[in-house]
């Protein structure tokens, strides 16, 4: 009764938590056209006879929930012998703010060792994973290239391959799914954000991505990770899947996943992206742009974003949270205009690109065609030979159907 109860209140912290932090999730929460979508986690029958007799470690986040109970609980309640946390970037509470290092802890509740992959280490160690047989992933990706859930899957993949350990891949819906866009990151330009030669919108779910990076030999020295997709149910490339949960901080809601890959960009250039406010990746300006019929002040906001671009400072550009959800769900592009606009407007062009922008684009080529004058129509066409050949290496891997 004892281990039921701690269970309890561990479960209602967690709900506790997510309430406050993601209050602003509002009708995102519920699917639209996914009711019958049935994630990999739920599907317990399936899995569950794998882990008998095995200690499990899970990477793991806020986001590994299925009807709101924590794969954690979930896996405890089932009687699975977890031996090991892995925690990615915002902690495997999704309580840290983006790009601050995640100590090594322990569960408060369970005692279960927590082992941070994102910081000075971002690839499981052997001492991280010698009590496992197997580890489980199970986190929710935005489908976006500069999105680190990937990256992070990459690495633990890696280091189960080098150390003997199996991988299962708890598979979740691309909410971006239904779409291929942006350029395709070029060989050089490799960094956390952008691990792998693919455009910004892949159009790929964890399971899917997973078997890309062992079919291609993407792993170092081209090992190949053991591996197995719990796949999911009743969901295709059409689903417009509606998240649960938020998949980050400064992702609260289905309109920023939407723009996400958009407004991303400006993350490497003097505008701010909305960090600072509740409406990120919703809203972005910078003091130096007109017309100035939108306003905002960026502020620190704990857990969100803690001394954003242009912090105190009156920023003006564009507002796109009152676009209704229903017309963002027909963006199947990655849109250029605001960069360029703003690229345009800006007092000093030789400081507007950050050294951070040629990884988000995936490499240089998009800054210099916008310092030369190149349109968004001219600059898209040049992207079409590399999304060609990405679509046609992507079927391979497809394991749902595209309508």
């Amino acid at each position: 009764m004892k281990n039921l109860n701690l269970k309890f209140v561990h479960f209602a912290c967690c709900l506790f938590f997510m309430t406050i932090v993601f209050s602003a999730c509002n009708s995102a929460t519920k699917n639209i056209d996914d009711h019958a979508v049935i994630v990999g986690a739920a599907r317990t029958e399936v899995y569950l006879p794998m882990l008998k007799d095995k200690k499990v470690g899970l990477v793991v986040n806020q986001t590994s929930v299925v009807d709101s109970v924590h794969l954690v609980d979930l896996l405890l309640a089932n009687g699975v012998d977890i031996r090991a946390i892995y925690a990615p970037e915002h902690g495997y509470k999704g309580n840290v703010e983006r790009g601050i290092d995640i100590s090594h802890s322990s569960d408060t509740v369970t005692g279960i060792p927590v082992y941070s992959i994102y910081g000075a280490t971002r690839k499981p160690t052997p001492e991280f994973l010698k009590d496992v047989d197997v580890v489980i992933f199970d986190i929710q990706d935005v489908g976006c290239r500069f999105y680190t859930v990937f990256g992070t899957m990459h690495y633990v993949m890696e280091a189960c391959a080098e150390n003997g350990k199996k991988v299962l891949i708890m598979d979740r819906p691309n909410p971006l799914g239904y779409y291929v866009d942006g350029s395709v990151l070029k060989p050089g330009f490799n960094s956390f954000i952008g691990m792998h030669e693919v455009p910004v919108v892949h159009g790929l779910t964890a399971g899917e991505y997973a078997g890309m990076i062992n079919g291609e030999g993407w792993l170092k020295d081209s090992v190949k990770c053991d591996m197995e997709v719990i796949g999911l149910e009743n969901y295709t490339h059409a689903t417009k899947y509606q998240l649960p949960v938020a998949p980050s901080p400064n992702l609260p809601d289905m309109k920023s996943v939407y723009l996400y890959p958009t407004v991303c960009y400006f993350e490497g250039t003097e505008v701010n992206e909305g960090r600072g406010t509740y409406k990120p990746f919703q809203q972005f300006g910078a003091p130096y742009f007109t017309p100035k019929d939108h306003s905002y002040v960026p502020v620190s906001i704990p857990v969100l974003s803690l001394h954003p671009r242009f912090e105190g400072q009156t920023c003006y550009g564009y507002d796109l949270s009152g676009i209704e959800l229903s017309e963002l769900q027909k963006i199947e592009q990655v849109r250029l205009n605001y960069l360029i606009e703003f690229y345009q407007k800006s007092e000093l062009r030789d400081s507007f690109f950050t050294d951070f922008f040629v990884n988000l684009a995936g490499s240089d080529t998009l800054r210099k065609q916008i310092i030369a004058g190149q349109t968004e129509e001219q600059i898209r066409k040049s992207w079409e030979p590399d999304l060609t050949q990405f679509k046609e290496m992507r079927k391979k891997y497809l394991l749902y159907k595209e309508l």
